[in-house]
């Protein structure tokens, strides 16, 4: 007798969050069944794929990574560049400079880059700021403020700065990224007070945190699950945001993808552990709940784009 797989739909979906303008626009979340279970019922909008850029430029980047960007002269043209990366959905802006502890650059100058860079781009734009809570509370105001209309996404909110940008998002209609330590309490108790703030659900993405693999992913993989499950099964309408995972930020800060070959000869290529080190974490992302993605090498984006391809 043949076996017959009995679909497991639910009555409660993610929410959807659309980022970017017109015909740039690009849509998360929105399916009603678990990760990647497309053969249980079509999913309407798949899983995106983001590029990070820096503004500080390519400084330590690997050869192939600069062989990409080569010609690129200012963060303009690397932007431009990582748009045009097959795979590529959208591009994340990284304010490293921000940083008061680094070079701590303006924030007039950072606001004046990241609408150069958005004019630039042809794809959908989501910020990140320096990690410095008092600095990037102050930034997102004014990035919203000069990017009004462009509707972008603000990565991220944290417990410690949430009222200032999601304020900066109320005020100028972006999205907002709400950031979690890989604890499905926190990241619903960030979710409510960002409600309860005024910013709409529909306004919502959230950062649930990573780590690359290997480097206690467990725990963001059992927290996605955790999430997906609470959102789609109980209907917890404070889970049901789509998640936005910055990979890149974790794996290309591991000792595998850094350490030279000189050092670990048995390890082989290093720019190549860092593309695997970077496409395993996405793959395992994907599978436990994100609906986008942040990585950096084309080599990633692209196998990753097609695995989403082949798989949906």
């Amino acid at each position: 007798m043949p076996f017959k797989g009995k679909a497991e739909t639910f009555n409660a979906s993610i929410a959807t969050l659309d980022i970017g303008t017109g015909e740039k626009t690009i849509r998360l979340g929105g399916q009603n069944v678990l990760p990647l279970y497309a053969f249980d019922a079509s999913m309407e909008n798949p899983p995106r794929v983001g590029v990070e850029i820096s503004d500080e430029g390519l400084e330590g980047y690997t050869p192939k990574l600069l062989e990409y960007y080569a010609g690129a002269s200012d963060v303009v043209s690397i932007a431009k560049k990582a748009a045009a990366m097959e795979g590529a959905d959208f591009v994340c802006l990284r304010l490293d400079s921000a940083d008061p502890n680094g070079k701590n650059t303006s924030i007039e100058d950072c606001v004046k880059l990241a609408k150069e860079v958005c004019a630039a781009i042809d794809k959908p734009l989501t910020i990140m700021g320096s990690r410095n809570v008092e600095k990037d509370g102050a930034l997102f105001e004014k990035l919203a403020e000069a990017l009004q209309g462009e509707n972008v996404l603000l990565l991220s909110a944290r417990e410690e700065d949430y009222k200032k940008v999601g304020a900066s998002g109320l005020a100028y209609n972006q999205k907002v990224g709400a950031e979690s330590a890989v604890d499905i309490n926190l990241a619903k108790q960030l979710n409510v007070l960002l409600t309860q703030l005024g910013v709409a659900p529909k306004n919502i993405g959230m950062n649930l945190g990573s780590a690359a693999a290997g480097y206690g992913f467990e725990y963001v993989a059992s927290t996605m699950e955790r999430v997906k499950s609470a959102a789609l099964s109980q209907n917890d309408t404070m889970l049901q945001m789509p998640v936005i995972t910055p990979v890149a930020l974790e794996t290309w800060a591991v000792k595998e993808s850094i350490v030279s070959e000189s050092e670990v000869p048995e390890w082989g290529d290093m720019e190549e552990r860092a593309i695997h080190m970077e496409t395993v974490t996405a793959m395992a992302c994907l599978a436990s709940g994100s609906d986008a993605v942040i990585l950096r090498h084309p080599v990633s984006v692209s196998k990753i784009s097609a695995l989403i391809g082949a798989l949906l």
